[in-house]
């Protein structure tokens, strides 16, 4: 599926001069750093996202009213626009005026139709997950704007940061996807990936929110470029679709783990925090921050406490988390690995 053509997720309320537009939260199971080189990656839309909502007022002199809110229906951000340049009119320099500044002017670059009309506009968004949650505050908002102003949110996004683009795809996917940064533009296929072990997958929030954008820089400034690297990480990233048991999972979350620490020089968050865990431990996205997937044989309310013990207090099922409409997909599946001292033939 060409990503650079998504249509708009547009819905109108009868009667009302109003838009609404959802653009969902994301993990990253697989593929964290390489995907930005290619790698192919395993990508779980979040049940949980963000809302935005438009409406529009006649006005002899038309400004931008914003407004955000947080999960608690708490308003955490406000200002007002003038429409010729999105310059700023609350004086304000804080760098969520800059972000939003910023998505807005290269929308408007992209479609010069974008906000030329003579009405009061009026924006109100709402995330469903905490701000520090890292699930995608950014990328929602980027694919809503997008949809909003009639743009390729891909477009958007390249034009604002270095991003591999997985997680506004996850934004208005209902299932999960594997994702390929292509060098012809992004792509993705929907995944079959609906583990049977996936009562015994959970998510464990590490108490601090990784910065998405330093993650990349630093990465990129690496220059790793590393292909034998990037080809490992996608085989592995088939595997995980195809993983019948949770040994088999297990056996292949350590060996990314394990090739993502050794290229990069980075400890393991198993090893860093949790070296006594029975079981496994994969990082999502940026290391060190976030959410971890951790797996376990044992009932959830041991596996509570272990990490409750431990200062991480959240932890969410995998069903309460990840969203997936059970999409029905023809795959040529991999051979079935039943040992997993089968899994390093494929990595080989």
């Amino acid at each position: 599926m060409n990503m650079n053509k998504l249509a708009p997720n547009l819905k109108k309320r009868p009667g009302q001069n109003e838009q609404t537009y959802f653009g969902r939260g994301k993990l990253l199971l697989s593929g964290e750093y390489f995907v930005l080189d290619g790698a192919s990656a395993l990508v779980l839309p979040t049940k949980l996202g963000q809302s935005m909502t438009v409406r529009y007022s006649p006005s002899f002199n038309p400004k931008l009213h914003w407004k955000s809110f947080d999960s608690n229906n708490d308003l955490w951000f406000e200002s007002k626009f003038e429409f010729w340049h999105f310059d700023c009119l609350d004086s304000s320099s804080d760098s969520t005026v800059m972000f939003l500044q910023k998505i807005l002017r290269q929308a408007r670059k992209q479609n010069q139709h974008f906000l030329r009309d003579d009405v009061d506009v009026y924006v109100e968004t709402n995330l469903e997950f905490p701000l520090d949650w890292g699930l995608g505050s950014s990328s929602t908002l980027i694919y809503n704007i997008a949809q909003w102003a009639y743009v390729s949110p891909f477009n958007l996004l390249f034009n604002i940061y270095n991003g591999s683009g997985y997680d506004v795809a996850a934004a208005s996917s209902d299932c999960p996807i594997i994702y390929e940064k292509g060098k012809q533009g992004p792509n993705w296929r929907l995944s079959k990936f609906d583990p049977v072990f996936k009562d015994n997958l959970y998510f464990v929030f590490m108490g601090n929110k990784a910065d998405s954008f330093k993650a990349i820089e630093a990465y990129l400034n690496k220059k790793v470029n590393n292909t034998a690297v990037v080809n490992e990480l996608s085989k592995i990233s088939g595997l995980l679709e195809e993983a019948t048991s949770l040994r088999q999972f297990n056996a292949l979350i350590k060996s990314h783990e394990q090739i993502v620490s050794e290229t990069l020089n980075m400890t393991r968050m198993k090893d860093a925090c949790f070296s006594d865990y029975w079981g496994e431990v994969k990082s999502l996205g940026a290391w060190g921050g976030d959410f971890v997937l951790v797996t376990s044989r044992k009932s959830f309310e041991e596996t509570k406490e272990y990490f409750a013990q431990r200062g991480n207090q959240v932890i969410i099922p995998y069903e309460e988390m990840v969203y997936n409409k059970n999409s029905k997909v023809d795959f040529y599946p991999l051979p079935a690995l039943e040992d997993v001292n089968q899994i390093s033939h494929f990595l080989q």
